[in-house]
């Protein structure tokens, strides 16, 4: 780490903490030539993941996106907020973990619907029939029959 008092380029690290956000490291240290004193913060570097829509346009992976349809669908269901947050969040980490830079729209939607199929049926057909865009009755209950 270069030194912002004479520029050299080697220092020690005098003492480290986390920081209260959790996403960063705050060191002291010392530089090796002069030996003055200073405080740098580290962060992990994370590249964005990219969602390519059914359109082909992209955007931004947004997991508030996920978590309202979700809470829009498990509108009047007994599905507490903790069990919308854990799911949400098991489909950030795998989309994460899958270490892609890019996801389809519809690979998320999927993730989506298997989580929600165990948490709460009703709920599921509630984004199935959004997700799904259903073109008429028929279809939709051919649906329903295949979840049953």
């Amino acid at each position: 780490m270069k030194c912002i008092f004479c520029g050299f380029e080697d220092s020690k690290v005098i003492d480290s903490r986390a920081c209260e956000d959790s996403n960063s490291i705050r060191r002291r240290r010392e530089c090796l030539k002069c030996g003055k004193r200073f405080t740098t913060y580290e962060m992990i570097e994370s590249t964005p993941v990219l969602v390519i829509k059914n359109d082909g346009s992209r955007q931004v992976f947004d997991p508030q996106k996920i978590k309202r349809g979700i809470i829009k669908s498990c509108e009047k269901r007994p599905v507490t907020m903790t069990q919308i947050d854990e799911l949400v969040s098991s489909i950030e980490k795998q989309i994460s973990n899958s270490l892609d830079q890019e996801v389809k729209s519809s690979a998320i939607g999927e993730m989506v619907m298997e989580r929600l199929k165990k948490l709460d049926e009703i709920s599921y057909v509630r984004f199935a029939a959004v997700y799904r865009k259903f073109k008429d009755l028929t279809t939709f209950i051919t649906f329903l029959n295949t979840v049953s």
